[in-house]
Order: structure tokens, then sequence, then C-alpha cells
């Protein structure tokens, strides 16, 4: 018993002063002892565990005095690792786990120095099997720690300088180092742990709880399960029995509880949800009380947890009482009485205040069945029977009305270890004859205590009965009765749940007292340790200095929870069954466990033992590189490795076993290290170097042709990829791979090359291809391959052909250019639109020859596509002289190169093609008629709304190639017999260009030093000093490989989409590539934009012309959609409609056009058309404005004469609110200030729609007075508050008008706590006198259900809800069904 302050029992004097001298004798007797001990040198020896017993090696640390007999270290390591002595040896080792095998003797009397122990110094030793058999457990013959009966007596010693294991169980959970391998050795308790799979701690102590409670256990045991009745994986009764079993027998730290979570019928996303401990308990109890229908065990909850008690009302005048009985398996104790800022001092205090009837009086009197009115009544509960295992909850948990959260209580509660009953027990008979007879309710009314009815009155003339008849028995009778019915109801503690945390979350543990040996455990999930009275007396929570309101809030967070306490009966006590005692089911269900458990040991051992490393194979059919894992035992040959490589790669029918290999290699350099000839029956283990957790290596399944022979690998080669070049088809062949060392000269790695591809060495060019791109020719022929910068794995080019070629600087050559342009082109996929006004014949001429747009217009002869329309809107004259200026620079440009008008080759010729600046004739005649397409076309400022950077909400709904002003310019400009033919034959790839080494992203040496700004509008906007307004290069064209086919669909779709395999130089421009683009889509450059989709399938557009293609790779995807392209200084806008009474005030128009220097009515100007057409709106220039867009907020109204870049700051992907107006414009200087105001009227429960208040000033008096013309309150008695939130600043009818900060105390809006300084601020206001509507609960409920319905809809929180939690439930019969409400 842990006796309290107040009942502590003092003894007589003589015995104290007894006690006090044994006491004072027996601590000087210890202490000289330690002190002794301290001055003794001691021994360090650390014990490394490499028994088979552990599958995870342990080290064991003692710190043992010199004089300590070699005998008792053994004593020591066989308590400390939980082995019998005399079961294991201990060998010398070197510190390195190299053992030297000399054992020491158990048996020896002999000191550790003199043993060959060195004080001061490590002493390593090994704990290893004896004579090949494992230790022995010291808990394999009991099975449990409480059948033993005995404690460990090394815990009575100090072995060297340890922590107190007290503090273990008992401090904030978040201070454990936690070790979630179950596979460790049991702890030193002799109990087993349980996993915490995620947030089951609470599961964790209920079942810890459950397993030391014997009668629960032991019938839990009797239970047998019959086959015919279920799975065993879905009954719960049978997974408890073999949590159990594991839990009494296992060796294992602890065991899972995943196989008990799952007959529950939880999934995994369960093991994530926190949950109440005692709402567990109850779900639990009655999910087995569902399961043990028509068994033994069908009342074992209610025989051992359930109590009764009487729920009574009793008249104060004529004694008339009415009553009902009901049951309870826990009883719910209150930490603090409502309304109260002191909480009860002890558990004694909450049960009398349980049972502390409560007066009805005043407006609360009860209506007597017999009296015929209301009357003075006394209302209370009374205990008829307490349970043989009594559950107390400690209600730690509350709600706080002032914050409106959630809050647990952590007042210290004091409880203790033998609670008396008997002083709230009734023992008088459940029904009297002066009394209205009531049915027992039953398991109905489980735990239905009314706790809420406590009073804070303890006054003991409360608790008399009053005006009851009882039967005639004599007072004598009665008193004898009940002095025998109180003396059984003394309880011992026995369980404490706590609970470490807040009322958000936590971490729950056990402290747990083991009848078999009396000592407290605490159960913290996997870990298990000793603690003491001290521990539990930690729990009781609180500070033990104040008691007043406050001192919740400043206690400690881990406190008890729950308490349970068992009858002190010996009658009734049970003992554990031991293990002999088991009956047969258990016993096979032990045997079967064992097995189990030393299958999965083995399986772990396997495991320890087996290599796993990465192996790579070339499958010889597809040429393409597989990827896998091989597992193979470290005993097993590498010939063995082989046939299970082979078969693991699914080669088996595709090539002989003999043709396969394994060899040693480095995926990272692609590197071949070595091959194992001869080594074919030696263990793989001893190849990779033993078992590791990861490999510095690879392996390769090598395979060869029947008739090849595998070529040996030595450690020290380098490996050499090998390119043969052909000038004079420009192509390069696929790679030979060859062998040479670092210290070979350049001359006799020719020879070497010579013989693996027949080449001649004495013309022979090498070329070695470095890191970023860097072509190193070697021609110095005594250097080694390591001066020339060879490594691991090396790339090189080679060619053998004397032509004039080899006399030229290798920079100028045609083999440099081939290089060149080889390592620098990618395989781009390009979406032609749907309706390309390109015609047959420029698909025929896109091969390779400059497409002439002038002649196919003339082919075409009177088709559509060459007339102009009447609706086609001509250039600006400024456009106009920006052609000219452009066609003569063309001219001075074709003069310059000297009208080279057949550099150009065709597509029969090579793949690697130079495309060089036309002649002068074919560039008037492109230049003119791409002038004359570009007036035929509407310069239209509609756009796909898609950007490069961001999309908008109405991008979602725009997934098109071209918008509806590119329909009207493909329909105004061109017919549809001048459309692309879908049946167009594609052009075959050619063959000479090898895709696979196209992986570089590099950029050239032209690029190199280019001034690249980012930041700037004219940037965005894709303009740069190299380029015109039109995006032409005013420099020399380079050589630039550019190579276009038609091809089908990649994803088959056959919708008809034109597509284009686009082989292309990344050096290239993005300007430059829209130009080469020209001849594809039929129309200039300036009249199409390129949008890159990525992997999700987003399209942002490419609008700097000026960048390269160098953040493309291969297979990279492009879309084409026509529309006119940015300009310099012009930025694409998405223009918004702002309805500010609308249900959806945002709603998405256009993409627009705005340039640096435009006025806004200019703007607007543009806008008109656009807004006509594309949205159906017909507005005038003053009736409608612009103003700014900050999400969705309505912000600074743009006025006309404001200038953009100027006045207003623009960027790309800029928003604008576009806002209709009924009247004219009001706001006309910036000085000027627009609210928006709403008026609440309470009396009515509604918000009327907005309206919008100009102020010339910030002043709170013109608000008022503005606000005072539209709805004729006077001012005086207009109160305003300012919205919160985003607009429309939505806030329900049942809080506008308490939760918004009503009637500031300021005089000018733009101060705190306003900050009013901007237009488009919400304001509220009301007539102070209009009262609020009195609703009643049905209007309220009904009110609430519509404003939570209409908020939701809007996205806007309702209330306040930290974390929705979700209902703990137990599945009998299936899983959880799925709500589609939640999703």
């Amino acid at each position: 018993m842990v006796p309290s302050e107040e009942n502590q029992l003092l003894p007589r004097e003589g015995m104290f002063w007894s006690c006090r001298q044994s006491i004072f004798d027996e601590m000087k007797k210890k202490f000289s002892q330690s002190e002794t001990a301290a001055d003794e040198p001691r021994v360090l020896c650390i014990i490394q565990d490499t028994t088979n017993a552990k599958v995870v090696t342990q080290r064991l640390t003692l710190n043992l005095p010199a004089s300590t007999p070699l005998k008792q270290l053994f004593e020591d390591v066989s308590a400390k690792a939980g082995y019998i002595n005399a079961t294991f040896e201990l060998v010398w080792s070197n510190g390195l786990n190299n053992p030297d095998q000399c054992p020491l003797d158990y048996t020896s009397e002999k000191s550790l120095t003199e043993s060959g122990f060195e004080p001061g110094k490590k002493n390593f030793l090994q704990l290893t099997d004896k004579n090949g058999e494992q230790p022995q457990f010291a808990s394999d013959e009991s099975g449990t720690a409480e059948s033993s009966g005995q404690e460990d007596i090394t815990q009575k010693r100090i072995i060297g300088p340890q922590l107190r294991e007290s503090s273990v169980g008992c401090g904030d959970y978040s201070n454990h180092s936690y070790s979630y391998s179950p596979i460790l050795g049991k702890s030193e308790t002799g109990y087993v742990g349980l996993v915490n799979q995620a947030m089951t701690c609470y599961l964790n102590s209920l079942l810890q709880t459950l397993f030391m409670t014997p009668e629960f256990r032991n019938a839990l045991y009797r239970w047998e399960f019959e086959e015919c009745e279920e799975d065993r994986v879905t009954n719960i009764p049978y997974q408890l029995q073999r949590l159990f079993v594991l839990l009494q027998t296992s060796k294992k730290r602890a065991v899972e509880t995943t196989d008990v979570t799952r007959s529950f019928g939880w999934d995994s996303s369960e093991a994530w949800q926190q949950h109440d401990v005692q709402e567990l308990c109850r779900v639990m109890f009655d999910a087995l009380e569902q399961k043990w229908k028509q068994t033994e065990q069908a009342d074992l909850i209610n025989q051992l947890y359930q109590g009764k008690l009487k729920d009574y009302v009793r008249c104060l005048e004529c004694g008339y009482e009415s009553w009902r009985i009901d049951t309870y398996l826990d009883i719910p104790l209150v930490i603090r009485p409502y309304g109260s800022s002191l909480a009860f001092n002890s558990v004694e205090e909450a049960l009398q205040a349980f049972v502390q009837p409560e007066t009805l009086h005043g407006p609360n009197q009860y209506f007597c069945e017999r009296c015929k009115k209301k009357c003075d009544a006394r209302k209370g509960l009374k205990f008829l029977h307490f349970p043989y295992l009594l559950t107390l909850q400690l209600k730690r948990f509350d709600f706080d009305y002032t914050t409106m959260h959630r809050i647990k209580l952590n007042d210290r509660m004091t409880f203790p270890a033998e609670l008396d009953m008997s002083p709230f027990i009734d023992v008088e008979d459940e029904k009297s004859p002066q009394t209205e007879s009531c049915t027992d309710s039953g398991a109905e009314n489980e735990g239905s205590c009314h706790s809420d009815q406590l009073s804070n009155d303890f006054s003991n003339d409360d608790v008399v009965d009053e005006g009851i008849c009882l039967d005639s028995n004599s007072t004598s009778d009665k008193t004898s009765k009940a002095g025998n019915e109180k003396n059984g109801w003394i309880y011992e503690l026995f369980s404490v749940m706590v609970h470490s945390g807040s009322a958000a979350g936590g971490h729950y543990y056990a402290c747990i007292k083991s009848f078999g040996d009396g000592q407290w455990y605490s159960f913290n999930d996997q870990h298990v340790s000793r603690i003491t009275q001290d521990d539990i007396r930690k729990t009781y929570g609180g500070s033990p200095v104040t008691r007043g309101y406050y001192s919740s809030a400043f206690a400690s967070s881990t406190n008890a929870y729950m308490l349970i306490y068992r009858q002190k009966e010996s009658t009734k006590n049970a003992k554990f069954l031991e293990v002999h005692d088991f009956p047969k089911h258990i016993q096979h269900l032990v045997q079967k466990e064992k097995e189990s458990e030393e299958q999965e040991k083995r399986q772990k051992e396997i495991e320890r033992n087996t290599c796993k490393i990465k192996i790579f194979c070339i499958h010889p059919m597809r040429q393409t590189m597989m990827e896998n894992k091989l597992e193979v035992h470290k005993d097993k040959t590498l010939r063995e490795a082989v046939e299970i490589a082979y078969k693991l790669m699914e080669l088996e029918g595709v090539l002989p076993l003999d043709c396969c290999r394994l060899v040693k290699y480095d995926e990272f350099h692609d590197y071949l290290e070595r091959s194992y000839e001869g080594e074919e029956e030696t263990p793989v283990g001893m190849l990779l170097g033993g078992v590791k957790s990861s490999y510095m290596f690879d392996l390769l399944l090598e395979t060869r042709r029947p008739e090849q022979n595998f070529q040996p690998y030595k450690s020290g080669e380098v490996m050499v990829k090998v390119h043969v070049v052909d000038l004079k088809t420009e192509t390069l062949a696929p790679p030979v791979n060859v062998r040479a060392y670092l210290n070979q000269t350049v001359a006799e790695f020719k020879q070497i090359i010579s013989q693996a591809t027949g080449l001649s060495a004495e013309h022979m060019r090498i070329v070695l291809e470095r890191c970023c791109n860097d072509l190193r020719l070697l021609h110095v022929p005594s250097k080694t391959l390591k001066a020339e910068g060879f490594f691991r794995s090396n790339k090189i080019f080679v060619e053998s052909l004397d032509t004039q070629d080899n006399q030229a600087p290798f920079t100028e050559s045609q083999l440099w250019h081939l290089l060149d342009q080889h390592a620098n082109t990618i395989r781009l996929y390009v979406s032609l639109p749907e309706q390309s006004p390109v015609s047959q014949g420029l698909h025929q001429k896109a091969a390779g020859d400059p497409v002439n747009l002038e002649g196919s217009c003339e082919s075409a002869g009177t088709s559509s596509a060459c007339r102009k329309p009447v609706e086609a809107i001509l250039e600006e004259s400024t456009e106009r002289l920006k052609n000219l200026s452009l066609l003569q620079h063309q001219q001075q440009l074709s003069c310059t190169l000297g009208g080279n008008g057949d550099g150009m080759k065709s597509a029969e010729g090579s793949d690697f093609e130079t495309i060089e600046s036309p002649s002068q004739e074919t560039e008037l005649s492109a230049s003119v008629d791409n002038r004359e397409l570009e007036n035929r076309i509407p310069s239209s400022d509609a756009e796909v709304p898609l950007q490069s950077e961001e999309k908008s909400d109405s991008d979602v709904n725009n997934d098109r190639s071209t918008s509806s002003v590119d329909s009207d310019i493909l329909s105004s400009s061109h017919s549809s017999d001048t459309l692309c033919n879908a049946d167009t034959a594609p052009i075959s790839l050619s063959n000479g260009l090898d895709s696979h080494s196209i992986t570089y992203s590099r950029r050239s040496k032209a690029s190199e030093g280019k001034k690249e700004t980012w930041d700037t509008a004219e940037e965005d906007s894709g303009t740069d000093s190299e380029y015109d307004e039109n995006g032409k290069c005013r420099g020399l064209a380079r050589y630039i490989y550019f190579r276009a086919e038609h091809c089908t669909s990649e994803d088959g779709s056959g919708d008809g989409q034109k597509n284009l395999l686009v082989l292309v130089d990344k050096r290239i421009t993005l300007a430059a590539f829209k130009q080469q683009l020209e001849p594809y889509i039929g129309v200039p450059s300036s009249q199409f934009k390129i949008f890159r989709v990525y992997a999700n399938s987003q399209e942002f557009e490419s609008v700097r012309l000026n960048e390269t293609l160098s953040s493309f790779s291969d297979d990279n995807k492009i879309t084409i959609r026509l529309g006119r392209a940015l300009r310099k200084g012009e930025y694409r806008v998405k223009v918004f409609q702002l309805l500010v009474n609308d249900p959806e005030p945002c709603k998405f128009l256009l993409d627009a056009v705005f340039a640096k220097g435009m006025t806004v009515r200019q703007s607007k100007e543009e806008l008109l058309p656009q807004l006509r057409e594309q949205c159906g709106l017909d507005l005038s220039i003053d009736r409608f404005r612009l103003r700014k867009k900050t999400w969705k907020n309505p912000g600074t109204i743009f006025l006309d004469y404001h200038v953009y870049e100027n006045d207003i700051n623009i960027s790309s992907n800029w928003e604008v609110f576009l806002e209709a107006l009924n009247e004219a414009e009001k706001m006309k200087s910036l000085s000027q200030l627009a609210v928006l105001t709403r008026r609440w009227k309470p009396s009515q429960m509604k918000l009327d729609p907005f309206q919008e208040v100009v102020l010339e000033s910030s002043s709170v008096e013109e608000l008022k007075e503005k606000l005072h013309a539209i709805s004729e309150i006077p001012m005086e008695n207009i109160e305003f508050a300012k919205g919160r939130g985003t607009f429309p600043c939505d806030i329900s009818v049942l809080e506008v008008h308490q939760d918004l900060d009503w009637n500031p105390k300021v005089t000018t809006l733009n101060v705190w706590p306003l900050y009013i300084c901007d237009d488009g601020a919400v304001i509220f206001y009301r007539d102070k006198t209009e009262q609020l509507m009195d609703l009643t609960e049905e209007q309220r409920s009904g009110l609430l259900k519509k404003e939570s319905s209409r908020l939701q809809k809007l996205g806007h929180r309702v209330n306040y809800s930290p974390r929705k939690e979700k209902a703990l439930k137990i599945y009998l019969d299936s899983g959880p069904s799925k709500d589609s409400s939640q999703d």
C-alpha cells in the first residue's frame, strides 16, 4: 500500500528508534563497501555476443573490480545476456572480431587480474557457442518471469556505473531511444514487448494489461478454436490467444500485433490513427462477447468487469423514490468538477463526489408521482455491486468553452495501492415496497454514469437516505449484513495506463505489477523494464506544490489515465497457468509457434549469409539493358550463381547456358572491371568479398554467340568503346569494345584498334571524347593513354581514309564537324496543329529543300489559300517599315555570303546537312511571301491560355491545338484543300545517326560567353540584341543540323494528329528553330507558338527566342499552336471578370497582349472587339474598368491615363480584373479610395449585396456619411467592421454579429487595426439599434445546416477542427466499407 500524507501510521517510540538505528547501520555498511570498491582499480570488459542464438550481434559492457573472481564474471555475463551459466564460452578477442581460441574457465576462482585482464584498459572478449550448441536462455524452462518466481540477483549489486533503470517508462515518451527490431534478445526482465505499428501504443498498453491479468489469460487459454467456425485470420479470440502464447514463450524482445489488428478488420491506415485506450477497451470487450456467444466464455467479461449501480430520484416531501438499475464496465471519475478551479486530491474524493446526490429545487423540481406535483427531490447514484476487476477512468480530457478547444487536465490526483470500496457500496435491497419498480437496464446502459451531475458539496447529511420506507428487518441484522458485505471490497492496484502528451495526441504505456513476484514493470511498447513505487507516484500528475486553476497548465503531461484494481480474495485470486498445465490445444499452439519462430530464425540466418547485388544483362535479342537483383548464398559456387542469374534474366530458350558468364561491372562508368576465368568453383562470397549490405560494384551477365569466345578481362585494364566513322556516308558505326592498359602508347593502341576493326593503322585518326563535349585528337604516337586522359571507361572515334581532310586543322576538318553535330543532336517529337495550312507540296519539300511559299501558291492556282480574304486585317504602317528594314538587311546579308544558293543539300544527300544562308533570290521571294502571308493573318491578341511559368484556372478546359481566334485565322486565310494530307507516307530515318549517344547536355563553344539575362521584361518577351523584332538572327548562320520527317502519333490514338520527328542541333536558338519549322506549319514563325510538353502532360509556352534548346533532351515532346507570338516589350495578360455579387466572383474571360508604353485606355480599346467576339460582352469603353488582381482579391483601380511599366508594374503571366460598371467611372485620381460595403441586418439574419463607396479621403467620418447616404441609417448609429480573409470575405450569418471586430476606435481607415490603404477592401456595417433576431432551436439548426452547406461549397472553413478523428471500430464480419462521402 502507498499511504497518503494524511493517513500514515506512526510507530511507537521504541520501535521507531530501533528501526532507525538498523537502517543507519545498513547504510553505513553499504557505504563502506562502495567506498572500498571505489578505491580498487576496475576492469572494463567488452563482450561481443556472436552466438547463433542472437541473430543480431550484441555488445555487453561490464565494469568490474579487479579482484572479481573469473567465476563471478561468467555469472554476470549470463545474467546480462539472459543465458544459463556454463552453456556458453568466453574467448579472448583482439577487438576486431577475430577471436583467439583460448576459452576461459567458468569455474576458476582466480581474480580478473590474475586471469590476464588489464585494469584501466579495454579487454575484448567474445561470447561463443559451447561445443557447437547454442546457449540456453534463462527463461527457457519456466517460459515466463512470473512462473520462476525469482528476481534477477544481479540487480541487487552494482556491476559498474549504471543508470537508474526506474527512469525508463515514467518520463516523457519522446526521450526514449526506440529500437524497432523485434528480433533482439528478450529483455532481462523475462517479459516480451509489443511492436508499435505506428500509433498503436494505446492497443499495446491494453493488451499487456490483459495479458498480465491471470483470470483473463487463463480463461482465454481454456477457449478452443473450432476450424469449422471461420477463418483463423479473422477470429479475434484466436489471434489474442496466439499473441498471449508468444508473449509468454517467445525468445524475442518484442512481437508484432499486426495479426491481431488484421482480425479487427483494420487496414494499414488504422495504425496511423490515435484512439482512446478506454474506448478501445469497451469496443474490444463488445467484440469478444459477440465472438464468445454460446461458449463457456460467453459471460466472461461480465463476470470479471461488470458492476451494478442504481440511478435514483427521491422526493424530499413523501420519500417516494424512482430508480433504475444500470450496469457498468468502468467508473469515470472527474478530475476537476465543472465550474470549479480546484481538482480533486485523490481517487477517494472523486468517488465520493460520484455518489454525492444533488438537490433538484426551484425550476429543476421533480414531478412526484405520489404527491402529484413538482417537489424538491434528491437525485444521485449508488453502487450496488463492484466487479472483480475494477476499472477506474480518470477523465483528464475536457473541453474548454473559453477557447473552444479540447484540453487535457494534468492536475495531481493520487490513488492508493489498496483501495477500500466499502464506503461507496449500498447494501440495502435493490427493491423496496415503497419504491417504484424498474427493470434492470442491463448492458444497454453500460457506463451511463452521470458524471456531469456531480456537486462539490461533501456534507455527510446528503448521504443519508431520506423518506424511504424499508422492510421490517431489525437494525442489528442489517448492520451485521452490511458488515459482512463491506469486508470483501478491498482492491489492490495492478495496472496503471499512463498517457503522456496533450489532448491533440500523445503516447500510452502501462505500468503493471506482476502477481507472480510482486514487482512493478513498465511496458512501453517493445521496451520492458523494472520500476519502483516512486515511479508509480510520478504518474499522479500535477505539481506537488500548488493546486490553483493554472497548475494544470504547468504540470507534467505524463499522468495516469486508467487504473485497474483486482479484488483481494484468496478464494477468487487465480495464478497464471504454467507451461506444463496448458490445455492440449494451447500446447499444440506453443509447439506451432516455436517451430514458426525457429523457421524465422533459420530464414534470418539464411538472409545473413545471402549476397544481394545488382545484376545487369544486355538481352541478346532485344539489345536492351535489363536490371535485376541477384540473391545467392555466399557458399554457392560461381557456376551455380551463373545458372541462377541465367534463370533470373529469363534467357532460357534464347541462348544456351554455356554462352553466359558473370563479370565484375561498374554501371556508373559502364566499365567491365574483370572476369573470373578458372574460378567457376569458387564460392560467391569469396569473390564478392563477403556478405555486405551494399557493394561498390555490380555484376554483368555477359552473353556471346555460340561461335564466339569470351574475352578475358583483367584488373587494371581500361575499356574503350570504338566508333568507326565513315566520312563518305557521314555515318557512325555501332561501338566495338576493346581493352587496353593506361601505360600503352597511342601507337600501340592503334595496333589494337586495327586488329579489332580491320582498319589501317597508318592513316588512322583517333578522337577521344571526354566530358563536356571535349573532342581531342590523339596525334602524338609516343604519348601514353593515361597522359591523353583515358579513364576506366572511354569513348573514341576512329577514321582511316587518306584524304585531304587529314591535312586540315582538326577543328576545321569534316571529321570534327561530323562528331560535333553528332554529340549535340537531339531527337524531338513535334505535334503540328490539326488545322495546319500546309500543302502536300510543302511536305514533299520538307526533306531538306527550303520551302518556297510563293512557288507553292502559284502551283495552287486559284486556291483560296493564296487569295486575300475581305476580313483580313492589314498591318500597321510601323509593321511595314519593320518588314522593309528586314528585307534590306537580308539583301545585304545575301550579298555578304556571295549568293551561295546551292549550299543547301537535298534530302537524298547527307544526313548531317549544313544549313547556310540561302541565295539573294530565294531570300527575296521567301521574305516577300512571308510578309504577304503575315498581312493576310489578323494580328489578334487572343492566345491559348497556357504560359511558360504557371497555369491559371482556365487552362484546365483549354486542351486544344488552336484558340478561337487562331481558328479564325485559319478559316479566313486558307481553305480545306490546302491542309496536310493525312495519308502522306512517312520518310524512313537514316541508319547513320547513333541516337543512343545523343544524351549529353552541352553548350557549344559558339554560345560560350554569351550574356544571358532572365529578369527583364525584354527577356521575358523573348527578344535580344542579336535578333530583330521578328526573331530573325542578325549574325551569320552557323553550321546547324536540322532534319524533320513525318511520323505517326506515338500514343496510337489515330486522331489524325500530324507529328514530326525532328533531329536538331540543341545549340540552335528558339528563333532559328521556329524558322526551320515554318515550311512544315505553313505560316511565319511570328504566327505560331511553341509549347513544351512535360511528363505530367502539362504544357508551357517557350517564349525566349534567344535561348538555345540546350534544356531539351532526347524524345522530348513539343506542341505547336497557331497564334501570334509575342514581340519585344509585349506581355501576355490573363483577364478575369469581377462579379462582386455572384457566388463565384472570379471568372476567366480571355488572354490578351499588353505592351510597354501603352495606356490603360488603349488596352481597353483593344479588348473591346475581343470581348464581343469571344465572350459576348457588348461594353462601351466608359462602362468598364481594369483593376489589379491579387489571387482573388480586387485591388487598385487603373485609371485611363495610367501607362504600363511607368505607372503600373507589368510582368509575364500578369492577371487583371475587368469590372463592368452600371454608371460612369467615379474614380478620377489616385487620392480617392474605393471600398466594397455590405450591410448586415441582424433582425432579419441577412446580408445585403455589395455596394461600392468611393471616398475622397480615408476618414471614418466620410465613410459614415457615405453609408448614411446609401442606407439612411443615422450616422451616430452606424457601426462597421473590416471583412476577414479572401474576397468576398464570406462569413456565416450566425457568426457575423459576434465574431467581427465592430466599431473600431479609429478616426482614419489607414491605421491599425484596419490598415485599409488600397481599393477593394470589404467593410460590413449595421445599425446598432437593430436587435438580433431571436431564433428557435429548430430555426438555428436549419440555418446552421444552410450556412454550412453554402460555405463548404465556396471552400470556406466553417468552424475549428484541428484533426478529423476517425471512430474506433472493430469489424466482426468484414473490413471497413469505403465511404463515398469521405472521398
